[in-house]
């Protein structure tokens, strides 16, 4: 993983981007983290937006300790219910 330091990062950000595609840019500030350059496989812009949206993941993390408390039913039950077929 590179890191470069904020005040150096001089390159330009299509330049940090090319890189990344070998390894994580992390960029510091003071010696501290504050962003990074990542590669994106197998992802659209959505799923990267939603995979850091605070909102987004705190009713993922709601709805997973409701079903870990009350339980759940699987995909095919709910199809079963709906009547839908397979």
């Amino acid at each position: 993983m590179k890191k470069v330091e904020l005040k150096q990062a001089s390159a330009p950000l299509s330049a940090y981007a090319i890189k990344a595609k070998k390894e994580p840019i992390i960029v510091t500030k003071a010696g501290k983290p504050i962003a990074a350059v990542v590669p994106i496989r197998n992802a659209d812009g959505e799923t990267v937006s939603l995979s850091t949206n605070r909102k987004f993941l705190a009713i993922i993390e709601r709805s997973r300790s409701r079903l870990k408390k009350e339980g759940g039913i699987s995909s095919a039950e709910l199809r079963r219910r709906l009547r839908l077929g397979q």
